[in-house]
C-alpha cells in the first residue's frame, strides 16, 4: 500500500498541535503529504465500471447544451456565461430576446476564456462581469486562477471587442490577483476597495479576513496610488464597500462597513458629509428611489412600534433620515411562514416566501403597497427570481423546479402572467419517483422539516442524508439530477434536512444555532437521522450523510459526537479545526457565526463539538471520506489535511482527496466536479450501499 504516513518531515514549533505544517497550502512538504493520500483514495474508487457511469453520468449533466442557458438583461441584450465539454472554461456571450426566444439562439461570443487562459498561460476560472450601467459599452471581468476567491480584474470594451489597454490611450481599469471589490460610478471613475498595501499610518488596507478596508475613487488614466479614500474601516471588519446607485434621478452613493458577518453599518456618502442610515445593524435594507424596505433579523422597537424578527418595513427614505417617517409594514412572519427573497422591478416590489418549506410569490405596488399575484407559476415547485429590470420595466426572469421536475425559464412582468421561456430536459426518469416531506422532533422540543426522495418501489435502502445548517441559507426542493442519477435511481435514499442555522424559517431559526446555540444544529441533524431509522427507511448502518463548508463542519460533528447514527460520511471542504479557524484564510469573518476561540468563554462552548480536537482512538467511526481543494482560500485546506491526519494518528482509516485547483467550489471546470462527485457516490455504495437489510429489530 502506498505510504501514507502522518509524521512531519520537520519538527518546526508547532505547541500541542502537532499537524500546523500540514497549513502551509502550498508547501513541498504538504503537496507530498497530499499526493500520498490522493493515490490510495484515486486507487480504490476510480477503478470499477460504476465509478466510470457515475463520472459519466455527472459529466453529461454538466456539459449538455440542453441545460437552460440562464441570463441577465443588460441593456438590449441578453448575458450568459456558458460551460460546456468544448469550452471547458467558457465562454461570455450575449443575444437578443428575440433570438433567446428560439430553440438555437444567435449566441455572440465576447470572450472565448480559453482561447484568453491558452494566451496567458494560465488556468483562468470565471468570477464574474460587472457591465457599465445605461450605456453597457465597457465592463470589468474578474478572473481567478484555477477557482480562488481572490482574482484579476480587466476591463473590457463590448464595442471593440478587445481587453482595454491599462498602457494605452484609454487607461483600462486593471487589479492584480486580490479580493478585491470594484464598481462603476461613471465610465471613467470607479470605487474599488482592494490590498493597497498599508496606509499612511502604517495600517493594513485589507480586514483580518483578508477583505477590503479601504475603498478608493479611482479616476481613469491616474495611478491606483494616486486614488483618493472615500471609506475605510477598520481591521477588525470583515469588509468595507462602496456602491454607486445607478437609478437615474436617485444617484447616490453608499459605504457599507461590516463590522462582523452579520452587523453592519450602512452610510450615504454626500457632499455635505457622510449621514448615517440608522436601521438596526443586524437588519438587511434596500433603498429603492424614494423608498427604504427594512427586513429585520431581531425585534426592533422604533416609536412605540415593536417589529419582529423577519418583518418587511417600508420607510419614506428622506423623512426616516428627518427622523419623521412612519413604517408600513408589508410583511409580517408567522410561525410557519418567512420572507426569503425581496426584488424590484419598475413599479413593482417581487416578495418571496417559503411557508414550511415551500415557495410562495407576492407583488407589492411600490407606494401604494396593493398586494397582488403573479398568474402562471407552476405548483409544487420552488421558485426564484433570476433577474428583474428595476429602472425600465417591468420584467422579471423567474426558475422554477422541484426534485422531479426540472428547471424551467419562466419569463414575464410582475402585473402580468408569466410562461415558460426555456426547459431544461429530464435528467432521470422520475416516473415512480416521489418526494415527501416529514418532521423529526429534535432534543429541545422543535419539529424539523426534511425531504425524503425515493423510487416508490423502495421502502428502506442506503440512504443519503444532505445538510448544511449555517449562514441563514435555506435548503429548498430543487432538481437533483446527479444525485437522482448517481443515487435515487440506483436504489437510494437521498434526504435533505432543513436544521437550525438556515433561514427556511425567518431570522431566528438560524440566530438560535449561533455561537452558544451551534449544537442545536447538530442535535437536529442527530434526530433527523434517528427519525429516518424509527420510520423504516434506513438502518443507521445504510445510513450516510454528506456535507461541505459549514456542512462540513456538519460532518465533521457528526463523525465524532455521533459516530453511532451512521455507516458512512462525506465530509467536503470543511472547517474541522475551530481552535484554529479564524487565523486560517477568511475564517476570522465568521465568528459572528461560531463565537472567538481566542475567549475563554467561547472556546468552552466551541470546544464541546470542535472535531479536530474531539478525535479519539477508542472510538469507531464511521466510513469516512475527506475532499478539499489546495486553491481554496475561503475555506483553507489544512482543516481537512489535519483532521485526516489526527484521524490516522490514532489507528483509524480515512479516503482523503484533495483536487489541486478548484477554489472553495472543489471544482476549477466540469470535469472535475463530475470526478469529485463521483468520487463521493463510488465512496458511498462502497460503503453504505454494499450493506445488506437488516430488520428493525437488529437496530
Amino acid at each position: 500500500m502506498t505510504d501514507t504516513s502522518t509524521s512531519a518531515p520537520t519538527t518546526p514549533d508547532t505547541g500541542d498541535d502537532p499537524y500546523v505544517w500540514l497549513e502551509d497550502v502550498t508547501g513541498e512538504d504538504a503537496l507530498d503529504w497530499v499526493r500520498r493520500h490522493n493515490q490510495p483514495t484515486v486507487d480504490a474508487l476510480t477503478g470499477s465500471q460504476r465509478f466510470a457511469e457515475l463520472e459519466a453520468g455527472a459529466l453529461e449533466v454538466l456539459d449538455t447544451d440542453e441545460r437552460i442557458p440562464y441570463v441577465r438583461r443588460r441593456g438590449e441584450f441578453l448575458y450568459n456565461f456558458w460551460r460546456d465539454a468544448t469550452n471547458v472554461r467558457g465562454l461570455w456571450r450575449r443575444t437578443t430576446m428575440e433570438s433567446y426566444r428560439t430553440d438555437s439562439p444567435d449566441w455572440d461570443v465576447l470572450i472565448d476564456l480559453d482561447e484568453v487562459a491558452r494566451v496567458d498561460g494560465e488556468n483562468w476560472v470565471w468570477q464574474g462581469a460587472t457591465v457599465l450601467p445605461h450605456s453597457w459599452d465597457r465592463a470589468l471581468i474578474s478572473l481567478s486562477r484555477g477557482g480562488a476567491d481572490a482574482a484579476v480584474v480587466r476591463e473590457f470594451d463590448l464595442v471593440e471587442r478587445t481587453w482595454v489597454d491599462p498602457d494605452g490611450p484609454d487607461a483600462g481599469f486593471t487589479l492584480p490577483e486580490a479580493k478585491s471589490d470594484i464598481g462603476w460610478v461613471d465610465r471613467d471613475t470607479v470605487f474599488v476597495g482592494t490590498d493597497f498595501g498599508v496606509d499612511d499610518d502604517g495600517v493594513p488596507t485589507v480586514t483580518d479576513s483578508g477583505y477590503p478596508r479601504v475603498v478608493k475613487r479611482w479616476r481613469r488614466a491616474t495611478p491606483l496610488a494616486a486614488a483618493e479614500v472615500v471609506y475605510a474601516g477598520e481591521t477588525s471588519d470583515v469588509a468595507v464597500q462602496v456602491s454607486h446607485d445607478h437609478t437615474p434621478g436617485h444617484e447616490r452613493d453608499f459605504a457599507v462597513r461590516a463590522v462582523d458577518f452579520f452587523h453592519q453599518e450602512t452610510v450615504e456618502l454626500r457632499p455635505d458629509g457622510p449621514v448615517v442610515v440608522d436601521v438596526p445593524d443586524d437588519s438587511h435594507m434596500l433603498i429603492r428611489k424614494d423608498w427604504l424596505l427594512v427586513l429585520t433579523r431581531s425585534a426592533w422597537d422604533r416609536d412605540d412600534t415593536t417589529y419582529p424578527a423577519g418583518t418587511l418595513v417600508a420607510f419614506d427614505y428622506d423623512d426616516f433620515l428627518a427622523g419623521t417617517a412612519t413604517g408600513t409594514v408589508l410583511f409580517a412572519p408567522d410561525p410557519h411562514t418567512s420572507l426569503q427573497d425581496v426584488r424590484c422591478t419598475g413599479t413593482h416590489l417581487v416578495l418571496v416566501t417559503l411557508h414550511d418549506v415551500q415557495t410562495e410569490l407576492h407583488t407589492l405596488v411600490i407606494g401604494t403597497w396593493e398586494h397582488g399575484e403573479i398568474a402562471g407559476l407552476p405548483e409544487l415547485a420552488t421558485v426564484s427570481v433570476i433577474d428583474t429590470d428595476p429602472d425600465d420595466s417591468d420584467e422579471i426572469f423567474l426558475s422554477a423546479s422541484s426534485y422531479t421536475t426540472p428547471p424551467s425559464l419562466l419569463h414575464g412582468t410582475s402585473h402580468g402572467p408569466v410562461s415558460v421561456l426555456k426547459q431544461t430536459p429530464a435528467f432521470f426518469d422520475a416516473e415512480g419517483i416521489s418526494a415527501s416531506q416529514f418532521f423529526a422532533t429534535s432534543d429541545d422540543g422543535t419539529a424539523i422539516p426534511y425531504f425524503v426522495v425515493r423510487r416508490d418501489d423502495v421502502a428502506q435502502g442506503p440512504t443519503l442524508l444532505y445538510g448544511y445548517g449555517g449562514f441563514e441559507i435555506s435548503q429548498t426542493p430543487g432538481y437533483a439530477a446527479i444525485a437522482a442519477r448517481s443515487w435515487v435511481t440506483r436504489g437510494g435514499v437521498y434526504v435533505v434536512a432543513n436544521i437550525r442555522g438556515g433561514g427556511e424559517y425567518g431570522p431566528e431559526w438560524h440566530t438560535q444555532a449561533l455561537k452558544a446555540g451551534r449544537h442545536l444544529a447538530y442535535e437536529d441533524f442527530a434526530a433527523v437521522a434517528r427519525d429516518l431509522v424509527a420510520r423504516g427507511i434506513t438502518t443507521h448502518e445504510r445510513l450516510a450523510a454528506q456535507g461541505g463548508s459549514n456542512g462540513g463542519l456538519l460532518m465533521g460533528v457528526m463523525t465524532t459526537s455521533y459516530p453511532e447514527l451512521f455507516g458512512a460520511i462525506v465530509c467536503q471542504v470543511p472547517l474541522l479545526d475551530m481552535r484554529r479557524y479564524h487565523l486560517l484564510l477568511a475564517g476570522a469573518s465568521w465568528m459572528a457565526e461560531y463565537g472567538d476561540p481566542d475567549d475563554p468563554e467561547q472556546w468552552a462552548f466551541i470546544r464541546e463539538y470542535s472535531p479536530y480536537q474531539r478525535v479519539r482512538a477508542d472510538v469507531d467511526y464511521p466510513a469516512l471520506l475527506v475532499t478539499t481543494s489546495t486553491r481554496d482560500d475561503r475555506v483553507h485546506p489544512g482543516h481537512a489535511r489535519k483532521f485526516t491526519a489526527r484521524l490516522e494518528e490514532l489507528g483509524h482509516d480515512v479516503r482523503y482527496y484533495e483536487n489541486i485547483e478548484g477554489g472553495h467550489g472543489g471544482a476549477a471546470d466540469n470535469r472535475q466536479a463530475a470526478f469529485k462527485s463521483a468520487l463521493a457516490y463510488e465512496f458511498l455504495w462502497q460503503t453504505v450501499g454494499s450493506v445488506s437489510a437488516t430488520s428493525l429489530e437488529d437496530e
